[in-house]
C-alpha cells in the first residue's frame, strides 16, 4: 500500500467516526479478534410466556399495578386468566415507567367473533413513547386502508406484508424503537425510527417517522422527554394483552 492510498484510507477512516453511529465508532475503536475488547453481558433469553433476564416485565399475569390510567389511577380493564382485556370506554391504560429507546414485545388477541368493519374489528394500538401508534386491528379477514392495518405505523407507514392470524389466535409484536431526539431549544435533532416484526415476519423495516401518528393526520414534531410511559390504546373493542415486556436499549462507547 503506497502513502497516498494509506492516506485517504486513514481520512476516510476518521470522516467516517466522526459521523457514525454509536455501534460503528464501537467497531473503529477495538482490532479485529481483540480479546481485551469488553464481552456482552449474559442475558437469560426469553422462554414462551417468560421475560428475558434483562427485561422489564409489564404485566406478571395477576394484576395491573405497573399501569395506570390518563388520571395517574388504578385501570379498569379486566385481568383474566393469564391475560389482561380492554374494557371498552374505560380509557387508555400506560405504565408507570416511562421508556425511551427499547425493544418490546407484545401478544395480543382480537375478539371471536369480530365485530363491525373496517376499523372496527379488534381495534387497540401499542403507542410507544405514548405518542407512536403501532396499529392493533383484526388484519385477517377485514379489510381497511393500508396505512390503519394491524402492523402499520398508523397513517404513515402500512405493514410490508400482512402476516395475520385469524380472530381469536395470539399474535405477537416485536419492536425495535429509537425515539426522537431534541436539541435543548426544542428542535428536532434526529426522528424516531422503528423496526416491526409481526408473529415473526419483517413489517416495518427501520422506517423514519414523521412525527407523532393520528387519525388521518400527520402532524409534526413536538420536543419531550427521552423517557415517556408506553400507552395500550381503548379504541372500544375488547383486546386482550399478555407476555408484555421491554428491554431498554442504551448506547455505549465500550
Amino acid at each position: 500500500m503506497n502513502k497516498q492510498t494509506r492516506l485517504i484510507l486513514l481520512t476516510s477512516a476518521a470522516v467516517i467516526a466522526c459521523a457514525a453511529s454509536v455501534p460503528l465508532i464501537q467497531l473503529l475503536q477495538w482490532k479485529p479478534g481483540d480479546h481485551n475488547r469488553p464481552a456482552p453481558v449474559h442475558v437469560t433469553p426469553a422462554l414462551p410466556g417468560k421475560a428475558p433476564s434483562d427485561a422489564v416485565s409489564l404485566f406478571n399475569g395477576n394484576d395491573l399495578l405497573n399501569w395506570q390510567d390518563a388520571k395517574g389511577q388504578p385501570v379498569q380493564w379486566r385481568v383474566g386468566d393469564g391475560y389482561f382485556e380492554v374494557k371498552p370506554n374505560s380509557g387508555d391504560i400506560m405504565t408507570r415507567q416511562p421508556f425511551g429507546d427499547a425493544q418490546l414485545h407484545v401478544e395480543w388477541l382480537s375478539p371471536d367473533p369480530p365485530h363491525g368493519t373496517d376499523q372496527e374489528p379488534g381495534n387497540s394500538g401499542v403507542y410507544l413513547m405514548s405518542r407512536y401508534e403501532i396499529q392493533v386491528l383484526e388484519s385477517y379477514a377485514n379489510t381497511t386502508y393500508p396505512d390503519g392495518q394491524a402492523g402499520a405505523v398508523y397513517c404513515q407507514y402500512p405493514p410490508l406484508v400482512n402476516p395475520a392470524l385469524p380472530p381469536g389466535q395470539w399474535q405477537t409484536y416485536d419492536i425495535v424503537w429509537h425515539g426522537p431526539r431534541f436539541s435543548a431549544g426544542g428542535a428536532l435533532e434526529q426522528p424516531a425510527t422503528v423496526t416491526v416484526l409481526w408473529n415473526g415476519v419483517l413489517v416495518q423495516d427501520h422506517v423514519t417517522l414523521t412525527g407523532p401518528t393520528d387519525w388521518l393526520k400527520r402532524p409534526p414534531y413536538k420536543a419531550h422527554a427521552l423517557k415517556e410511559p408506553l400507552l395500550l390504546q381503548d379504541h372500544g373493542s375488547p383486546v386482550r394483552y399478555r407476555n408484555v415486556w421491554v428491554r431498554e436499549l442504551k448506547e455505549t462507547l465500550d
